[in-house]
């Protein structure tokens, strides 16, 4: 079935239902940033494949509003479907709620399935629709009932993470939980993001391609954690574990009847951007209502001393294997057939030859040429191409090992490359290194420090159009809240960088048919000086793979770069060395050298 079929069978379903307008989103039922097989709701109506949109259908047209990272690829994708591209943020293009203002008759009705949206969404739409005097029909999935082979809901099982991997009990985190609502005022605290309660009751799962998460929702009251979840997933041992911390076991879907036996007495802590529409319809009236974000995205977001060891201990893993990867690639390309999955597949080799190496962190990014200047490309055996010299190849991609994730991404010059590319490349490392090298003042946040990852793109008339950094789960979701690097405000990426966070330094610069660069490495906060001014903060680079000397323009560095960059690449040598032969530590000696 192409996608105008399925958009003209959704229309009939919308006719049916009464509804005038529907909103397809991307997210599941807990608001995660990348979601299983089952949710992909959007991608089954649009044909676009990226991680996030929203699509609005309507009587007579259907929209998709992607943001920067997605324009070129959705553009591709939904070529020939009737569905409109709108790029978000762009001059004279609305934003969905203006759309609805605009679009939306009087007395007409908006639908959206309640699951997948969140409240704070919901509620927006709901006042656009009250002031039309229209109703909003949150009830039905009707993608559903037009997706004749949708994907299962994932039954995979569920795991423990250890105490020498988590650093934390569960008791002590479900003690700094009750100890925030106390100090709140509130007695009850929904929880419907997964990642949230992996994190709370040290459990990993594998309901999401490339995320060790687990489908479930949770109440934490001040003496049980009711957790909702498919219990075919826990092991005997699991069940032990959990109800030693006094969580009790629910049916997955009981909880939207469950949270209906609130009522008056009862205070609520709950997150309006990550509570979906539907929960927070069920609430009662009569409950009193906390809206905050989750205490346990902060608190996941600063990771403890052991889950600081682990991941340096995975980030010298996957730089060993990256390493490898490099020498590998730079010495058979040309001279073996090297494709863009297969080189893909070589690097999780290396990986898995690390030990600990669970299952890539994210759906890796390996681009060649024209490929590389899509943000988030993915190859597929329809656009698999050969490598080869005098282009580059840009890969991003990331592990989750039991110490950690990582996400690294380097570009890498095949044989001799165009000057122009070089130039590129010399821009990039010089953002790069510019933000890993700022020190800064306790309680900046990541806009304050984004303008030194572009100056040097921005004093040229050049952007990139994604977030410079995010922060990193320890295996949960690879993009983590509430930091994060960019120079628009964009909310839930607001809060101050914190000894003890990690985050991604990746700048990049994309040119439609020709090339990208990128260039990511991880660093971890930490406290510096402390003097009278105040206390001062710096970044430590934890990625220790070489930036390509072979595409490097060095006249275009002043001394200030050449230093940061050959101390760089001597940390480099002194972490990954060790860990190689004397072939290969030879040839990392060329690639570490002095500029």
């Amino acid at each position: 079935m192409e996608i105008k079929e399925r958009i003209v069978k959704l229309r009939e379903q919308m006719k049916e239902k009464g509804i005038d307008i529907y909103i397809v989103p991307t997210a599941d039922f807990h608001q995660t940033e990348y979601v299983g097989e089952y949710f992909k709701a959007r991608k089954f109506i649009t044909g676009f494949s990226g991680s996030a949109g929203t699509a609005v259908i309507t009587k007579t047209e259907a929209r998709l509003w992607v943001d920067g990272r997605y324009f070129i690829q959705a553009a591709k994708q939904i070529e020939g479907t009737t569905v409109e591209m709108m790029k978000m943020n762009q001059p004279g293009v609305p934003t969905i709620d203006e759309y609805l203002e605009e679009t939306l008759g009087e007395g007409e009705t908006l639908g959206f399935d309640g699951r997948v949206v969140s409240m704070g969404d919901g509620l927006r739409y709901k006042a656009i629709v009250e002031r039309k005097n229209g109703k909003i029909i949150y009830d039905y999935d009707l993608i559903d009932a037009i997706w004749e082979d949708r994907p299962p809901l994932s039954r995979e099982p569920a795991f423990i993470l250890e105490q020498k991997y988590a650093g934390e009990t569960t008791a002590s985190k479900l003690a700094r939980i009750r100890e925030y609502m106390r100090n709140c005022g509130a007695n009850v605290h929904v929880l419907t993001t997964i990642d949230d309660i992996c994190w709370t009751l040290n459990i990993r799962g594998n309901d999401i391609e490339f995320f060790p998460l687990v489908l479930s929702y949770a109440i934490i009251t001040m003496d049980r954690m009711h957790l909702y979840i498919d219990e075919t997933k826990l092991s005997d041992e699991m069940k032990e574990v959990l109800a030693a911390d006094d969580v009790v076991l629910h049916p997955y879907n009981d909880i939207y009847e469950d949270i209906k036996a609130y009522g008056e007495g009862d205070c609520l802590l709950l997150d309006p951007v990550r509570v979906n529409y539907a929960m927070y319809s069920n609430i009662s009236d009569k409950v009193r209502k906390v809206e905050e974000r989750n205490p346990e995205i902060l608190f996941k977001a600063v990771k403890n001393p052991v889950e600081i060891e682990n991941m340096r201990k995975a980030q010298i893993k996957d730089s060993v294997a990256h390493v490898r990867f490099m020498k590998w690639l730079k010495e058979n390309v040309g001279k073996m057939k090297i494709t863009e999955m297969s080189a893909s597949d070589k690097l999780d080799e290396f990986r898995a030859e690390m030990g600990g190496f669970i299952r890539p962190s994210f759906e890796p990014i390996s681009s060649y040429g024209e490929h590389a200047a899509l943000c988030h490309y993915t190859s597929s055996p329809e656009t698999d191409v050969e490598l080869k010299e005098g282009n580059i190849f840009l890969t991003d991609t990331g592990a989750g090992f039991y110490e950690g994730s990582t996400d690294i991404t380097r570009t890498y010059a095949l044989g001799e490359i165009p000057d122009i590319m070089k130039e590129h490349f010399t821009l990039i490392l010089m953002c790069n290194l510019s933000l890993a090298s700022a020190k800064f003042m306790e309680g900046c946040v990541g806009m304050n420090l984004d303008l030194l990852a572009r100056k040097a793109l921005w004093d040229r008339g050049l952007d990139f159009n994604h977030g410079t950094g995010h922060g990193l789960g320890y295996l949960l979701s690879i993009h983590e809240s509430p930091a994060g690097f960019r120079w628009r405000y964009r909310p839930g990426e607001t809060a101050e960088l914190m000894e003890g966070m990690i985050m991604t330094d990746e700048p990049g610069i994309y040119f439609e048919g020709s090339h990208g660069v990128r260039l990511e490495n991880e660093i971890l906060v930490r406290k510096g000086e402390k003097n009278e001014y105040g206390q001062f903060m710096y970044f430590e680079p934890i990625t220790y793979v070489p930036m390509d000397l072979d595409a490097v323009k060095v006249e275009m560095l002043s001394e200030e770069y050449k230093t940061l960059l050959n101390d760089y690449h001597k940390t480099v040598y002194e972490k990954v060395s060790p860990y190689l032969n004397d072939e290969e530590k030879e040839w990392l000696k060329k690639y570490t050298r002095e500029v």
